[in-house]
């Protein structure tokens, strides 16, 4: 572990590999779990504003579940996260074929919202937890990643290169610079 500004970071975050590999997992990580994405308080009030726009892009079952638990919920843990259906898939799940893809993204891949989707979502497989005084920021193992791993092995690329664009999304672009420098002396030492 190490510190950067007001985080602290998981060494594995430079030293493990990944690259998300959709015709291996087939999009895994929106239908498997025991809970939604999680959210922060911001964007749950994005969620509530863009709805109607991004309706249109989800299933049935999806907006039965939006339309019966809301846009967001309050999980088990008390932590804000996406509403479920059936306890099992991301209520904004769409499918190309047998492969899980994001409704929001959809829309905001064809220019309807101007965001992507949820942070969370947007960094796995790191996940952020926000302390009063720091952010914990610690890549996530999990099994159903494995095609993802090997892949990042062999392109050789560490999970925090895969995932750039929302560290500077979360984090800001000077934080990024300052782990690349972090990332290169651990490489160099």
């Amino acid at each position: 572990m190490f510190q950067l500004g007001k985080t602290i970071i998981s060494e594995d975050i430079l030293e493990k590999e990944f690259v998300c590999n959709l015709s291996a997992c087939k999009g895994a990580c929106c239908v498997d779990g025991d809970a939604g994405a999680p959210l922060n308080e911001a964007e749950t009030k994005i969620m509530e504003e863009i709805y109607p726009t991004v309706k249109p892009f989800l299933r049935k079952e999806g907006i039965e579940a939006i339309e019966a638990q809301g846009t967001w919920v309050t999980g088990t843990d008390g932590d804000l996260e996406t509403p479920l259906i059936d306890n099992k898939d991301c209520a904004y799940v769409i499918f190309d074929g047998q492969t899980a893809l994001c409704g929001i993204e959809q829309a905001y891949n064809q220019g309807i919202v101007d965001w992507k989707k949820p942070v969370s979502c947007h960094l796995y497989p790191i996940r952020v937890k926000d302390f009063t005084e720091f952010a914990a920021v610690n890549y996530d193992k999990w099994d159903i990643c494995d095609d993802a791993c090997s892949l990042g092995r062999e392109l050789e690329v560490p999970v925090y290169k895969f995932v750039k664009e929302a560290l500077i999304r979360r984090f800001g672009e000077d934080w990024y610079l300052e782990l690349e420098k972090v990332a290169q002396e651990l490489k160099n030492s």
